[in-house]
């Protein structure tokens, strides 16, 4: 087609232009089959079919469930989840008793199934346990643990009624203050709304929220408090009742002395075993030659920082009761916590230093105690905890309960002995002493429980399980140490992932081996 070509190149009586629009032609159909080809080795992503589901809540208005739809756009919070997550506010009857009344928003938050629609099952709603804790702020904060499910569900959390951006609990000095000022403070500015906070009301938004993500059936993975949360859901709701996780469980029959001993007992046990490897395994062990030996040391230490706590880092400092939360946070961890314990009780018994022992103590499991009175989540927790339990003790009986408590840890009985008196002023009445788990005729559900668990003894995997009722609860056994074991333990994770994904349990008294092994 140049001009420098030779004239005799050109085709007889084909005119020039007429050549040129030719070879565009052409160059288009090339373009185009070339496209083809590559659309047959690159396939466009198939389009997403949302599912719909056909069974909503009973009793409910239309306008809550035929009627509503859940608008997802970007979440502006947390930063985060700025990044293909999604957001959305669920509406939901503040007193399911009179469900024609005022509504609340229930604060949502989404990362979609990556598999193909073929694929995919629903969404698999998450609690990470609490109470008071925020799934909105946690879905993208435990994203590493739960994003290979992605392949097969829509990952989804949300704030429970009281926590975060669903009807906050306020309990400060004025209404917008976040700190925890006393039970006082907390008729004052959330009197209204104190009544309709707790477990069983926030298993009913659950169910909304199922119909709403399209789900016929709930598929829901609750850790630690989220066990009892997905409990009183299995109860209220058997028939819908799909793939349930209960990790890390609760006891749903003790009451709320009981469980400050068992977690008493359940921590100074894992303490206990820390100190046995330190002892024979880390050279200047902090505790000494064993437990008895560690148990001395650290009384001779919560004495200490009693009378003057330690500098922690960041104008903190660290008592007695600081310093029992915190190694409790590390045995959390499992025995990956070991060694950086040991390395920061060393800093703390010989250079007064804290900083290493409050960098590695993250407020989370049974230290949801100690949060910062500035740190909203306490309202939150003191708020459920005693909207679910009705148990009220005088002042006489709470005493004998706090000693009982403080007698079953030499290590961390005396912080732990507080609990018992979360409730005694609380302006409200609770539910029940014990809650109700029953959920005969529901589909076969997955309790997995840890030998070593500090923060929710095994014994209330074991209780829980039995009491869903008899070819209900599942119980799988990790011989792990630490507070939950998904996705620490290889065979945890192929036995949860395979009932996730396909329904079906593993042989009753299934043990996975692990460290305690």
């Amino acid at each position: 087609m140049s001009d420098a070509q030779p004239r005799g190149s050109r085709g007889p009586g084909v005119p020039t232009g007429a050549r040129i629009v030719l070879v565009l032609v052409l160059i288009a159909l090339g373009t185009t089959v070339s496209w083809l080809r590559y659309d047959a080795r690159h396939p466009a992503p198939e389009p997403r079919t949302e599912f719909t589901a056909t069974n909503p809540p009973a009793g409910l208005p239309a306008a809550l469930t035929t009627g509503q739809h859940l608008r997802w756009s970007r979440c502006t919070s947390p930063p985060t989840a700025r990044e293909g997550y999604e957001c959305a506010v669920m509406k939901a009857p503040l007193d399911y008793r009179k469900p024609d009344g005022r509504t609340i928003d229930v604060a949502l938050i989404r990362l979609k199934a990556t598999g193909p629609n073929s694929r995919r099952i629903g969404s698999l709603v998450l609690n990470f346990g609490g109470p008071g804790v925020s799934g909105v702020n946690g879905l993208p904060a435990r994203i590493r643990q739960f994003g290979h499910l992605l392949d097969r569900y829509d990952l989804v959390s949300f704030d429970p009624r009281g926590v975060g951006a669903t009807m906050p609990v306020r309990c400060g000095k004025t209404a917008d203050d976040t700190a925890f000022e006393g039970d006082d403070a907390c008729a004052k500015h959330s009197g209204a709304i104190l009544p309709y906070i707790g477990t069983s009301r926030t298993a009913r938004d659950l169910d909304l929220m199922r119909y709403l993500l399209g789900d016929q059936r709930m598929h829901y993975f609750g850790v630690s408090y989220g066990t009892a949360l997905g409990a009183a859901y299995a109860h209220l709701y058997p028939a819908h009742v799909g793939r349930l996780v209960l990790e890390a469980s609760v006891d749903p029959t003790v009451d709320l002395d009981e469980e400050q001993v068992a977690q008493a007992k359940a921590v100074q046990a894992a303490f206990d075993r820390f100190a046995v490897h330190c002892a024979a395994r880390i050279r200047d062990c902090p505790t000494g030659d064993g437990p008895e030996e560690a148990a001395r040391r650290m009384a001779r230490l919560a004495d200490r920082l009693e009378k003057k706590p330690a500098p922690a880092g960041g104008g903190r400092t660290y008592d007695a009761d600081d310093l029992a939360y915190a190694v409790s946070d590390h045995l959390t961890r499992g025995t990956d916590g070991w060694p950086p314990l040991a390395k920061a009780l060393t800093a703390l018994i010989d250079h007064n230093d804290g900083r290493a022992l409050a960098k590695g103590s993250d407020r989370t499991g049974s230290a949801d105690r100690s949060a910062s009175p500035q740190d909203s989540s306490r309202a939150a927790l003191i708020a459920i905890t005693c909207a679910d339990s009705s148990l009220r003790n005088g002042l006489e009986r709470l005493d004998r309960e706090s000693k009982r408590v403080e007698a079953a840890s030499p290590v961390f009985g005396a912080a732990w002995s507080s609990g018992v008196y979360l409730c005694y002023d609380w302006p409200f009445d609770g539910e029940r002493v014990t809650p109700q788990v029953n959920a005969e005729g529901a589909d076969p559900i997955l309790v997995v429980g840890g030998v070593g668990d500090p923060v929710t003894p095994y014994g209330g995997s074991q209780h829980m399980a039995r009491a869903l009722g008899d070819g209900v609860g599942v119980l799988l056994t990790a011989e792990e140490e630490g507070h939950g074991t998904y996705p620490q333990n290889r065979c945890v994770v192929k036995a949860v992932d395979r009932y996730l994904h396909t329904g079906r349990t593993p042989a009753p008294g299934t043990v996975c081996r692990g460290d305690m092994s």
